[in-house]
C-alpha cells in the first residue's frame, strides 16, 4: 500500500524569514524565487526582470521594496513590489500607490500573509478605474511542508486586473462566437497544440497563452530579448528565434554576434544571424515544409519547434542575462 505524506502549512513565516526588508525582499528578489511570483501572476517564469531592491523614490527618501520590468511590455513596463509580513495596512496600500506614481510603474503587486477584504476591495476599485494599461495584484504568501521538508512558497493570487482572469478564455469564447476566420482559427488550434505539448516535454520553456496570429512570444530573462514561434503559411515555414528589440537591439546582438562560434558549437547547428532590419535584430533556425497549414504535419512541425526552442533557451538564457549588466536606476 502506498503511504502518502499530508501537508502542513506553516502558521508563522517569520520562522523562515525573520525580517521583511532583511531576509524576505532578498530571498524574494532572486531570480528562482521572481519566476515563482511571475508564473503565479501569469507573466510566465521568464516574465520579470529584476532592476533593483530598496529602490530610492526621487526626492522623498523612501524606497520600494523591488523594482522589475515586464520582459514582453518593454522599456517603460515596469513592475513594482511590495511586501509585508501580517495582514494588509493602510500604509503598506498608501506606499504602493505613492511609489508607482513615482517610479512611473504600471503593474503593482502587493504580498502579505493576509491582504484584508477593504484593501481587496480597494485595489478592485483602482482595477476598474484603471484606462491606461495599470494593473493591480495583491497576492498571499503561504509556506507548506510535508513531514520534514524543507518548506516550500506558494502564491495566491486574491486580485488581479478585471480582465486579467478572462485572457485565458478569451480565444475560446472568440471562437464559440464565430469571430475568428478560418485563416486565424487555423493559428489559434496550431498554437494550442503547441503549447501543450511544450508543457508534456516539461523542458526548459513552459507554454503561454496561445494566439490567433503568426508568432508567440516567450520570455528570455531580459526585456527586449525574447524567444519567438513564427510561422510564415505563404512561404510555408516554421521559426524558432531569439528575437531583439528596443534602443539596445543592436548593441546586445553585437554583443552576443562576437561569441557566435561558441554558441554555434554549443547548438551543435549553425544560426541566421539576421540584422538587415533598421531597429529589431533576429537569430533564428527555419524549416521548411510542404504545407505549414496541414494539420497532418503538426505533429512533425512541433516536435521540431520545441526541441529548438528548448535548444536555443539552453545556449541563449545564461548570455542574454549577462548582456549590459545592471545600471544605475536613472539609466534602466
Amino acid at each position: 500500500m502506498t503511504t502518502l505524506g499530508r501537508l502542513e502549512r506553516i502558521d508563522r513565516i517569520r520562522s523562515i524569514w525573520p525580517g521583511e526588508e532583511s531576509a524576505f525582499t532578498p530571498w524574494l528578489a532572486k531570480d528562482d524565487n521572481l519566476a515563482l511570483l511571475s508564473s503565479a501572476i501569469g507573466f510566465g517564469p521568464e516574465g520579470l526582470e529584476h532592476l533593483g531592491t530598496e529602490v530610492p523614490l526621487p526626492g522623498s527618501g523612501y524606497h520600494a521594496d523591488i523594482l522589475c520590468r515586464e520582459t514582453g511590455g518593454g522599456e517603460d513596463a515596469l513592475v513594482l513590489i511590495e511586501n509585508q509580513f501580517g495582514k494588509s495596512d493602510h500604509s503598506h496600500l498608501g506606499k504602493i500607490l505613492t511609489y508607482a506614481s513615482g517610479l512611473k510603474a504600471k503593474t503593482v503587486v502587493l504580498i502579505g500573509e493576509t491582504i484584508r477584504a477593504e484593501h481587496r476591495a480597494a485595489l478592485d476599485w483602482l482595477n476598474g478605474l484603471s484606462t491606461d494599461g495599470c494593473r493591480f495584484f495583491a497576492i498571499e504568501i503561504e509556506l507548506w511542508r510535508i513531514g520534514d521538508s524543507l518548506p516550500a512558497p506558494r502564491f495566491n493570487v486574491v486580485v488581479e486586473p478585471n480582465d486579467w482572469a478572462r485572457r485565458a478564455t478569451e480565444a475560446r469564447i472568440l471562437s464559440e462566437d464565430g469571430n475568428l476566420t478560418p485563416a486565424r482559427q487555423m493559428l489559434l488550434d496550431y498554437w494550442t497544440r503547441f503549447g501543450e505539448l511544450l508543457d508534456s516535454r516539461k523542458g526548459r520553456v513552459r507554454a503561454v497563452k496561445p494566439l490567433a496570429q503568426n508568432w508567440l512570444v516567450h520570455g528570455l530573462g531580459k526585456t527586449g530579448v525574447n524567444l519567438y514561434a513564427s510561422l510564415n503559411r505563404r512561404e510555408n515555414w516554421a521559426r524558432a528565434e531569439v528575437y531583439l528589440t528596443g534602443p539596445r537591439a543592436q548593441a546586445r546582438f553585437l554583443a552576443l554576434q562576437a561569441d557566435r562560434a561558441a554558441i554555434e558549437t554549443a547548438l551543435g547547428q549553425p544560426l541566421t544571424w539576421y540584422d538587415d532590419s533598421s531597429s529589431d535584430r533576429r537569430i533564428f533556425l527555419q524549416r521548411k515544409w510542404p504545407d505549414v497549414s496541414d494539420p497532418a504535419t503538426w505533429a512533425e512541425q512541433h516536435d521540431w519547434l520545441v526541441r529548438q526552442f528548448d535548444a536555443l533557451h539552453l545556449v541563449f538564457h545564461d548570455r542574454v542575462r549577462a548582456l549590459d549588466p545592471a545600471k544605475d536606476m536613472s539609466q534602466a
